[in-house]
Parts: structure tokens; C-alpha cells; sequence
């Protein structure tokens, strides 16, 4: 007798600012055959997903690696791995993972000092190096790619200011990894936070990240290895606070992605597997290539949202290439509009948090997702949900506005 029905999720168009679909060919990676730790074929394999994470954030940076965790773990190990408590950091915050980069470095001790902007729009990078003069944090964190308003953060000249006083900047960019540029070197940013579930396609549960040797410095001062692998006469107790996490210990972990193979946690063998692969894809797209896909899925989608009477929300001069954000008519149930399009046509969007919530859609066209197909449906669908309810819309001139766009050089 079955205790339990078989495990048979439901195929879903899912058009969401994160998770996203995931590449078949990634779900079959996850599927090879697990291999020990310290196995060298194994080995050569996180070596190897090293080097590719280099080329995804466009650095020379020896240490680029992934955390085993959600995007939140990435977050939580830099930052927790960085800031001694009393250490003044600075946040500018324009939307809800903001507030996330507070609410971890408030929790790790930090003197916080917070800057913020109307949810809809982001900072003059000068507004933003003028407090890093003026305040002179130890450390500066800040979201790329704000998925809760569908805003992306200009960058420009902020690394160069943090550099000037010696503090470090620290990127969150779950959201914009491999989806848009982060020029980790060219821009000057000491640690970066990629997503995996994102523009990557890759189930949620790692967090790729990078640093550079400035963060390596200071996580050298915190050092303590495990007592129960500390070599008594050579390994020396820290110069600085200890860094309060075990797991999310960077100090330690790079020792494990060293060659030293320095034993932390068992790593999470088929994640790695699946990262490598989705990893592989973007490389093997293009960066240029893939970037310029999220771009024009994103300018087909707002063409049709405009043909349909809907308005965008927020400063438009800074929209995140992969995510657009609607304001729902007056009139209109948003969440009857995201059950239909659910229960009818299997496509899921997001709404939003906050003082967003109830009054904005987003639609995600990011990695796997992010397709001509899954576009033009979610248009179509999109207006017969409206239709339904009573909103005014020409039928068909959301979809044909789509197609105008990928006629002239989309795909």
C-alpha cells in the first residue's frame, strides 16, 4: 500500500524575478554519479568550476568559489567573514535586499549607516561616494540588481572611492549575474555575491562568490582553524575578532578550495555539478551574447506591457535588463490575475514586498526563461486574464508589439 502519492510537480512557465526554469541539461548533471570530496577527479572538477567563475564575474581574483547555501549564505558569509562588531558600514538602500544587507551586518556587530532612496529608483553614484568621503566606513554594501523594484544601481566610480579610504566595497549581485555586466575588476569591487537560481538557471542552493586580495587580508587577521585540525605548533590563534560563524567562515573554506583541501563541510556534490554546468552555458553562449538576449526579451516584454495600456513602474533610465515591473490597474485584482494565469495558462509572476505589495507585478525574463516562447505566452495570457476582468485592451497588440521588437534583430 502507497503511504504517499508519486512526486510529480507540475511544468511551469515560471516568468518570476527568481527561481527560474532550469536548464534540462543541468538537471541532468545533477543526476551523474556522486563522487567522494577528496576524490582528485572530483577535486579537478572544483577546481575547474574555479576557474569558470572567474570568467562569469570578469576577474583575475585567485579566490572565486561557491558557498553551499541559498543566495542569503553568500550574503551572510562575506559579510559575517568582514565586519567586527563596532565596524562602521554603509548601505544605500533603494529596495528590499537593502535592507537584508542591514539587517546581516547589524546582526554581525556593524555600526550601520544607511542612506535611502524612494523605492523605484536608484542613487547618483556621486550621491553615494560623497557619504563614503564624508563617513569613511570600513565597508560599503550595496544591491546591483534590486529584484523587489526592478531597479539596477550604476556603479560607476564607487570602487575607486572605497579604494581612496581603504574601505571595501562588497556587491550584491544575485540578481545580475550572468544576466548583465559585473565587471568585478574594472569596477573596483572587493567581494561579490552571485545567485544561482537567477540569470545562471541553476536550483537554488549555491552562492558563487568572488574576492580579491584586500578581502584576503582581512580575513587573514580573523583566522582560526578548528580545533580539531589545528596544528598546535604552527597555527596561530587571530590577530582580530573571530569570525563568529563556523560554516560561513571564508577564512576557512578557502583553505578547503585551496590546494591545501583543508577539511570544512562535505561539499554539496550534485549543487556543484549543476553550477559547473550552468556555468558552462553561459561561457559557451557568450557573456556579450547573453547579455544582449536579457536585454531584448526585457525591451519585448515592455513593448508589449505599452501596447496593452499598462504602465511600468519606476525611473526607466535604470530598469534592471531581466525584470519589468507593472502597475496594476486600478480596478484590477492582482493576485485574481496571478491566480488565473497560474491555474489557466500555468505561468507564474511575482508581485512584490513591502510598499510595493499589492500594487505592482513582476515579470522575470531571466537565463532558461528568459525565451521568445515564454515571452510572447506570458504576453497572450497576460491580456486574456486582463480581458476577463473587465479591462480595456486592444486583443493581439501586446504579442504583435512583442514580435515587432525580435523582428528587428531579437530572438
Amino acid at each position: 500500500m502507497k503511504l504517499y502519492r508519486d512526486l510529480a510537480p507540475s511544468i511551469r512557465t515560471i516568468m518570476t524575478p527568481g527561481p527560474v526554469e532550469v536548464d534540462p541539461r543541468v538537471l541532468r548533471a545533477m543526476s551523474f554519479p556522486i563522487l567522494g570530496q577528496f576524490d582528485p577527479e572530483f577535486t579537478d572538477i572544483m577546481n575547474e568550476t574555479m576557474g569558470m567563475l572567474r570568467k562569469l564575474f570578469q576577474t583575475d581574483n585567485q579566490w572565486a568559489f561557491p558557498i553551499d547555501g541559498t543566495s542569503r549564505s553568500g550574503l551572510e558569509a562575506v559579510l559575517t567573514s568582514l565586519i567586527e562588531p563596532g565596524d562602521q558600514v554603509l548601505i544605500p538602500i533603494y529596495g528590499r535586499f537593502g535592507y537584508l544587507l542591514a539587517e546581516i551586518s547589524e546582526r554581525c556587530g556593524a555600526e550601520i549607516l544607511t542612506m535611502e532612496k524612494q523605492w523605484g529608483s536608484v542613487f547618483d553614484p556621486n550621491e553615494i561616494i560623497d557619504q563614503i568621503h564624508k563617513t569613511r566606513p570600513k565597508l560599503v554594501a550595496l544591491v546591483h540588481g534590486e529584484t523587489s523594484t526592478g531597479r539596477m544601481q550604476p556603479l560607476t566610480g564607487i570602487g575607486q572611492a572605497c579604494r581612496e579610504i581603504d574601505a571595501l566595497l562588497v556587491i550584491d549581485a544575485v540578481a545580475t549575474i550572468g544576466g548583465t555586466e559585473v565587471k568585478t575588476d574594472e569596477w573596483m569591487l572587493d567581494a561579490v555575491i552571485g545567485g544561482t537560481q537567477k540569470c545562471l538557471s541553476v536550483p537554488s542552493g549555491m552562492a558563487p562568490i568572488t574576492y580579491n586580495d584586500r578581502v584576503e587580508a582581512r580575513l587573514m587577521r580573523r583566522k582560526r582553524i578548528e580545533r580539531g585540525l589545528r596544528d598546535p605548533l604552527s597555527d596561530a590563534l587571530p590577530e582580530g575578532s573571530i569570525i563568529r560563524s563556523n560554516y560561513f567562515d571564508l577564512s576557512q573554506l578557502q583553505d578547503y578550495w585551496s590546494p591545501l583541501r583543508l577539511n570544512h563541510h562535505t561539499e554539496a556534490t550534485s549543487m556543484l555539478y549543476a553550477l559547473r554546468e550552468g556555468v558552462r552555458l553561459v561561457l559557451e553562449e557568450g557573456l556579450v551574447e547573453r547579455f544582449s538576449r536579457h536585454l531584448i526579451h526585457g525591451k519585448a516584454i515592455e513593448a508589449g506591457i505599452k501596447a496593452m495600456g499598462l504602465s511600468q513602474f519606476g525611473d526607466s533610465e535604470c530598469k534592471l535588463p531581466m525584470v519589468t515591473c507593472i502597475q496594476i490597474p486600478e480596478g484590477i485584482d492582482g493576485e485574481q490575475v496571478r491566480g488565473q494565469l497560474l491555474q489557466d495558462f500555468g505561468i507564474e509572476i511575482a508581485s512584490s514586498f513591502g510598499p510595493l505589495k499589492g500594487t505592482i507585478w513582476r515579470i522575470g525574463s531571466m537565463g532558461f526563461s528568459g525565451n521568445k516562447r515564454n515571452v510572447l505566452l506570458t504576453l497572450g495570457a497576460l491580456e486574456a486574464c486582463l480581458l476577463r476582468q473587465g479591462f480595456r485592451t486592444a486583443a493581439g497588440e501586446a504579442v504583435q508589439a512583442a514580435l515587432d521588437v525580435y523582428g528587428r534583430g531579437g530572438r
